[in-house]
């Protein structure tokens, strides 16, 4: 009987370790080929480790929540052949992990040791902050000080620090005679790093205002918006995906359609709730993206409320939300979001207009931009920018072969929180809203 070890797989450059999330064989377990012994996680991506043999699983050395590196043992499944190293590749084993644990140990003193010194060098922060070297605290516990008594001590060093004259001085004076000499205090040499105080906040380095410039007071919401985004940045690990949409098929149809809309509905058909209808079915399809982020607690969000960036008069932004926008037709859409986009230029938007979106987009090709690296609208985890459609020369692929033509194009920029969204999934979202918007029926009936 032969023993295979099952080593913890490479899954990457960047990836050196793997928590096991669970077992899904137990030993004494059969197991065949390319079989999925154990549920991995890493910062990447979860997978399955398989076996590369049949046999039987005999050994397990790491439990679930163990952290293990890549190339490490994990298991020994005995196979069906001999192996003339069996006992060696045990034995192996046995040495590796012995040595471990002796690793372990060693570090551990080392981490114990390097604690205790520092712990000796450190300065002694008084009950009225003030700090005493080593020194200065071991003679005054030879002489029986008191701290209160120590703190009473006028200094003459650095911010008023008592110095080993200083409490000789003072001893003396106590006594009457001179103090006897200090016997030097040993302490390990080691080279620790003593906290820092605490930095105060950057200063902003004030601006330099002539006569003739203007001074104009930012508006509350101006302020409100800064600091939103700030925290945002501060908040999310923001992180971008392109690509880029042939809408050539949405602009035909638009064109043919809008004035037959206008006099019936009363309404302008605009391309925003028709890329809002996409983006809703694109977040049906990929719920994650429809999350937001409580500590370490992921809320995955029932309603699918989408946020409409809409700009103001007065250059400010604010974000409006269709409510439940899964649910609207086109109609339905375009209704909400020339009705949501017209109260907020008037500027009456009620306070449940403007609550409870789960995700946002922006359209940044209004004002001409391509593309835009949009701010996380907190607490949600994604924004889509839509930039600006242009009329490019481009290869169209047909069933005769590929020729280039003019087609109407734009990018769309997904931003999003990294801390739970990957690039796999913020990728593949965004791919969704290009392929709804390019599968676009010609011949659609609103």
């Amino acid at each position: 009987m032969a023993k295979f070890e099952l080593k913890l797989p490479k899954m990457g450059e960047s990836v050196a370790e793997a928590t096991i999330t669970s077992w899904l064989k137990e030993v004494g377990d059969t197991i065949e080929l390319d079989e999925a012994v154990l549920e991995i996680a890493t910062d990447k991506v979860d997978s399955e480790v398989p076996s590369e043999v049949d046999g039987i699983l005999i050994e397990k050395f790491f439990n679930v929540d163990d952290v293990v590196q890549v190339g490490q043992t994990i298991g020994i499944i005995q196979t069906d052949g001999d192996d003339e190293n069996t006992d060696e590749t045990l034995e192996t084993t046995s040495n590796e992990a012995s040595e471990e644990k002796e690793e372990e140990k060693a570090a551990e003193f080392v981490s114990q040791s390097i604690a205790a010194a520092q712990e000796a060098v450190a300065p002694v922060v008084s009950s009225e902050d003030r700090f005493y070297s080593p020194l200065v605290k071991n003679i005054a516990k030879e002489e029986g000080i008191s701290q209160q008594e120590l703190d009473t001590i006028v200094g003459s060093g650095i911010d008023n620090r008592v110095t080993k004259n200083d409490i000789l001085n003072y001893l003396q004076n106590k006594n009457g005679h001179e103090a006897a000499p200090v016997s030097k205090v040993e302490t390990p040499v080691v080279k620790s790093v003593q906290p820092e105080k605490q930095k105060p906040a950057p200063t902003p380095t004030p601006t330099v205002v002539s006569g003739e410039d203007e001074i104009i007071e930012m508006t509350r919401m101006g302020k409100l918006i800064a600091h939103h985004m700030v925290e945002s940045v501060q908040t999310s690990a923001h992180v971008q995906s392109f690509i880029e949409a042939d809408v050539t098929k949405i602009w035909n149809w638009r064109n043919k359609v809008k004035d037959a809309f206008q006099k019936r509905e009363g309404e302008n058909l605009t391309f925003t709730p028709i890329f809002m209808e996409a983006v809703a079915k694109a977040l049906r399809d990929y719920p994650m993206m429809n999350i937001s982020l409580q500590g370490d607690t992921i809320v995955k969000k029932k309603n699918i409320n989408l946020g409409m960036a809409a700009s103001l008069a007065d250059g400010n932004l604010i974000v409006p939300v269709i409510k439940n926008a899964d649910q609207l037709n086109l109609v339905g859409m375009t209704k909400q979001v020339n009705d949501l986009a017209n109260r907020a230029r008037a500027n009456q938007l009620k306070p449940d207009d403007i609550q409870g979106g789960t995700y946002t987009v922006t359209n940044v090709g209004t004002f001409g931009s391509i593309m835009g690296t949009p701010i996380i609208n907190q607490p949600q985890v994604g924004i889509l920018a839509l930039g600006a459609i242009r009329k490019v020369p481009a290869v169209i692929e047909t069933s005769e072969g590929d020729f280039i033509g003019i087609r109407y194009r734009m990018f769309l920029s997904h931003s999003y929180d990294h801390r739970v969204v990957n690039g796999a999934l913020g990728g593949q979202f965004v791919k969704a809203v290009k392929d709804y918007l390019e599968a676009w029926d010609s011949n659609r009936e609103i």
